[in-house]
């Protein structure tokens, strides 16, 4: 991942604009509770931690990443936005979640991941150990690439083999497998480019 991010990191944020779609939107769903305790996995510039902050001024932010690279502009922004306070980063991989890994030892009450989840290897593991560090009422909220299926075989194609250069898979098993579930809120953006799910915390353990 440092390899990937050692300079796109810099230019992440103004080129994501263009196809990450849905990521304030699932930051308005949150609808957090004061002193609400939300992690990031897979955190990176830290963007959607700081726009959390500046909506839910009582919410406690963690923010965690597997790349060194993307930590070092995740704490410029957190530091440029005066929330050193209110926002705490660590390095680590998804897989391994825990309360610990920021010195802490109460649950979230929400694990999100924004567009991270596609580029996880191990991504049913990441789901369970988000699972696991939530509190007993807690939240998975998830945005990321659909199956795009409704962009036709081309456009499909085209598409795959662009997000493949970034190692992005979009997880379409998860997908098929949620659809009908019960427990779990999920909705489509036009053709199915990218979902947003929210489920309860038993769904993936």
């Amino acid at each position: 991942m440092d390899e990937v991010y050692h300079y796109q990191r810099y230019i992440y944020d103004f080129t994501r604009k263009y196809f990450l779609f849905g990521r304030d939107r699932l930051i308005r769903e949150l609808d957090l509770r004061r002193g609400g305790r939300v992690v990031e996995i897979g955190c990176g510039t830290a963007r959607n931690l700081v726009r959390i902050a500046r909506r839910y001024p009582e919410a406690r932010l963690f923010g965690l990443d597997a790349s060194q690279e993307m930590l070092k502009t995740a704490t410029e922004a957190v530091h440029r936005a005066g929330l050193e306070s209110r926002i705490r980063l660590a390095h680590g991989y998804a897989e391994e979640l825990s309360p610990a890994m920021f010195g802490e030892t109460e649950a979230f009450d929400v694990c999100f991941f924004s567009y991270s989840l596609s580029m996880i290897p191990n991504w049913k593991q990441a789901l369970r150990s988000a699972s696991t560090a939530l509190s007993a009422s807690g939240r998975i909220h998830v945005v990321d690439f659909g199956d795009l299926t409704g962009l036709g075989r081309a456009g499909r194609a085209l598409l795959l083999a662009w997000l493949g250069l970034f190692h992005v898979t979009p997880r379409a098993e998860l997908l098929h497998t949620l659809e009908g579930t019960a427990g779990a809120s999920l909705h489509f953006l036009p053709g199915r480019y990218a979902f947003l799910l929210t489920s309860g915390k038993t769904l993936f353990l």
